[in-house]
């Protein structure tokens, strides 16, 4: 299916649509893991914003070729960037302010789902950590081996982990580079669910994110910016109070609020339209 004015293709992503509302992202570099250059980041950036700004794209899926999810930065880059550099130079690759992948420090509008195929290391778990939903297939693993290589996992990881999974458990992947698999990601909470061994992680990820865009495009926005909201810190009270003061109105003008009423009173499926939030 052709994707209208997406940004410029790329060697080392494949884009396609399983679904006429569901973009499907690949990370094709599997003879490196589906590690991600400098360049990389600045390609998923731009397609994620893109995303966004298509009304007939209501879900985004993440996930790599291959044996591997992501195994992170590409180092080989990364060392030969940082050798006869000065010491201020040397922290991080070149990203995005979205961060790594375009994701680990993501806000965007519309959900992303990563579907999980197999090693998720460094910043592959950095954007795990910051995707809406999560499905992993049960050989994946995950960890944050950054300490492991002298550097830290810069790129927003951290502060979402302890939320996530708590203050010991965080220290624990941060500190000693554990890799965690599938099902103990599960039981921690920063997967959804776990494939097993015969299943397809993508095909079950496309079923997910089809769940997702057969609900209204307005209200899927809406609800993802009040979990948001809470997720970044605010007290119920305020964000509840954030959430309606800036989107009840706009929400409320729409034609899906309307269209979803108006299809209960009637018993029939609703026929939604493409978001203008």
């Amino acid at each position: 299916m052709s994707l209208p004015n997406h940004p410029s293709s790329s060697k080392t992503l494949t884009l396609s649509q399983p679904h006429p509302s569901i973009l499907l992202v690949t990370i094709s570099r599997p003879t490196a893991l589906n590690s991600i250059s400098s360049a990389g980041h600045q390609e998923l950036h731009a397609i994620w914003t893109w995303m966004d700004e298509q009304p007939s794209i209501r879900v985004g899926i993440l996930t790599g070729a291959g044996r591997a999810f992501c195994a992170g930065a590409d180092l080989k880059e990364w060392n030969n960037t940082v050798q006869g550099t000065s010491t201020s130079q040397k922290e991080t690759p070149n990203m995005p302010p979205s961060g790594f992948g375009g994701l680990s420090r993501r806000s965007g509008k519309k959900p992303i789902i990563c579907a999980v195929n197999g090693l998720c290391l460094g910043g592959g778990c950095e954007m795990v950590l910051n995707a809406d939903l999560v499905i992993a297939a049960e050989k994946a693993y995950f960890g944050l081996p950054e300490v492991q290589r002298g550097v830290v996992a810069w790129a927003g990881a951290l502060p979402r982990l302890v939320r996530t999974v708590g203050r010991q458990r965080a220290m624990e992947m941060a500190l000693t580079g554990r890799r965690v698999g599938a099902a103990e990601a599960l039981q921690w909470g920063f997967v959804n669910e776990v494939v097993p061994a015969e299943g397809d992680v993508v095909k079950r990820a496309v079923e997910v994110a089809a769940q997702i865009a057969a609900n209204s495009p307005d209200a899927v926005i809406v609800s993802r910016e009040g979990v948001k909201l809470g997720w970044e810190g605010l007290g119920a009270e305020e964000a509840s109070s954030r959430l309606i003061e800036e989107w009840s109105g706009r929400l409320n003008a729409g034609d899906n609020i309307q269209e979803g009423l108006r299809a209960f009173v009637e018993k029939r499926k609703p026929r939604w339209v493409d978001s203008k939030l």
